[in-house]
């Protein structure tokens, strides 16, 4: 079993503890009964947090042995990390265990010298203020997420959404962070950045443009055009790209593209298909224009993809 062990120290933010929880402890995987032990480790037992004091059942002690470290945001950057916290996470780090922070947890992290050299992110707000107190970090406002590999900074809010899904992608596949994007219900198209890492579902809010997202996931193998899609919804070529923008924040092609990419994996994940029928499969016409736009989202080819996950 997974052991996630999420820090809660004085002044920690609420929601970026609770949306951690909320995400791993609601996975599911087929023929596991606890694909995670989610656990909060308190820097006392009654910890100050933003707005109303949390009671833990852990203290920092029980962190250790953690295959992933889950590090919050704080709502006052301002205030000192305590050295009990700063050596929780180096020993998780010496132990080999994964260190992910949430939005303003970059600064406690970043105070740990784990981050030296390397690329962060945090909330864009914050990011000027990363930079100064860290000059060592070369930090990047305008990405959800960057990953490390065993160390991982999140932007702020629902990018900590992001950065939990991308984990659990790692962990056991597109179709399993699918699924646990249903259940925190994350529907929409993330752009920008490592954005495009995430797995997300078929959207399932009330957007206005629902009936024309639902019709395009069933018409991928199709060579659709901005043209097809505004027949089909009814609209013209201007209102369709207004709304577009609107409600899912990118444009028609790119959410096609993207929805295309989506379902190239979850075809390399769970059948027998070469990459020039997965291609033909999901509308890229040819293996070489597959393997293109594939390395370009998800940041390797098909078949590496393929190779990760077809376990799971």
């Amino acid at each position: 079993m997974h052991k996630i062990v999420i820090l809660a120290p004085h002044g920690v933010i609420p929601f970026d503890l609770s949306l951690a929880c909320e995400v791993f402890s609601r996975v599911r995987v087929p023929g596991m009964q606890r694909p995670y032990e989610v656990i909060v480790c308190g820097e006392s037992l009654s910890v100050a947090a933003a707005l109303f004091d949390l009671h833990t059942r852990w203290n920092l002690s029980h962190a250790k042995g953690a295959h992933t470290l889950i590090v919050p945001g704080i709502s006052d950057i301002e205030e000192p990390v305590s050295s009990a916290i700063l050596a929780t996470i180096q020993s998780a780090a010496n132990e080999g265990a994964r260190i992910a922070s949430i939005c303003t947890g970059a600064f406690i992290l970043a105070a740990t010298g784990l981050l030296d050299g390397r690329r962060a992110t945090t909330h864009w707000m914050y990011a000027e203020a990363l930079g100064k107190r860290f000059p060592k970090l070369s930090v990047d406002p305008n990405v959800l997420f960057v990953d490390h590999g065993n160390l991982l900074t999140s932007a702020g809010a629902a990018a900590g959404l992001d950065l939990c899904l991308h984990l659990v992608r790692r962990d056991y596949g597109s179709a399993v962070a699918a699924d646990a994007a249903k259940a925190a219900v994350m529907s929409l198209e993330r752009i920008g950045g490592q954005a495009q890492f995430i797995v997300h579902p078929a959207p399932t809010s009330s957007l206005a443009l629902q009936p024309v997202l639902k019709w395009i996931e069933t018409q991928l193998h199709r060579a659709l055009t901005v043209d097809s899609i505004a027949s089909y919804a009814a609209l013209s070529r201007r209102t369709l790209n207004r709304r577009f923008l609107e409600q899912t924040g990118t444009s028609p092609l790119h959410w096609i593209r993207n929805a295309r990419v989506r379902r190239a994996q979850h075809l390399l994940e769970t059948s027998a298909l070469s990459i020039e029928q997965v291609a033909q499969a999901t509308g890229f016409g040819s293996g070489t224009s597959l393997r293109h736009w594939f390395n370009m989202h998800v940041g390797t080819s098909p078949q590496h993809y393929r190779n990760q996950f077809r376990h799971a």
